[in-house]
């Protein structure tokens, strides 16, 4: 990954200022979401999870809570799919769950453009390569998302996130917002066949196609 100005500083900018002008433009339809989630879901109406970020350091990613607490006579939760609702669905394949992570840009803790930031629990799961992913700041979209979404296979998925690390810049940026907003209008690779989002990654000794 070249160092260039856009690299070293111009990316941050970036972040702040288009995730400053969102933020404002969208807080009325943030707020929409927020009372629609409290109406249908109760509180909280925020969702937080630790996730890891540059260089793996773990930081607390939100998003509007899309899942009920649905849970079974002992008190476990319900499996993912007997929670997530027609109200969770519809945030979900118009990516408004999302919009609260425009506050973890704002704070430094995420880009506009990056690897989606997974679960702490799949770092020591990667190889040496696929842990490259963490070279730059995770995102609200990526090169992943753009090529595949949640249809894709894992290995698939940290192949074209590492491409991205190795090939940053302000045109590929741009080009990867350009082509999210056609995707969340046509509602692409929403998820695998048979799961929620998708199949968790065990490591690289899984089955590499999804279910």
């Amino acid at each position: 990954m070249s160092q260039s100005w856009y690299v070293r500083r111009g990316k941050r900018l970036f972040d702040v200022v288009i995730s400053l002008l969102l933020l404002v433009l969208g807080a009325p339809l943030m707020c929409g979401v927020a009372l629609l989630v409290w109406a249908t879901l109760g509180r909280p109406v925020l969702f937080s999870q630790l996730r890891p970020g540059f260089k793996g350091r773990p930081f607390r990613m939100m998003k509007f809570r899309t899942m009920a607490d649905v849970r079974d006579a002992t008190g476990q939760l319900l499996p993912d799919r007997d929670r997530l609702g027609r109200v969770g669905r519809v945030l979900r394949s118009l990516s408004l769950d999302e919009l609260p992570e425009l506050i973890n840009v704002l704070r430094g803790e995420m880009s506009l453009v990056g690897p989606r930031p997974l679960l702490m629990a799949y770092l020591p799961r990667y190889t040496r390569e696929q842990s490259r992913r963490h070279a730059v700041m995770p995102g609200l979209t990526g090169w992943a998302q753009v090529n595949g979404r949640n249809a894709l296979t894992w290995p698939d998925k940290f192949r074209l996130d590492v491409w991205y690390v190795d090939h940053l810049s302000l045109r590929l940026d741009a080009r990867i917002l350009l082509r999210t907003v056609g995707q969340v209008l046509r509602r692409d690779g929403i998820s695998q066949a048979g799961h929620v989002t998708a199949e968790e990654f065990m490591g690289n000794n899984q089955a590499e196609g999804p279910p």
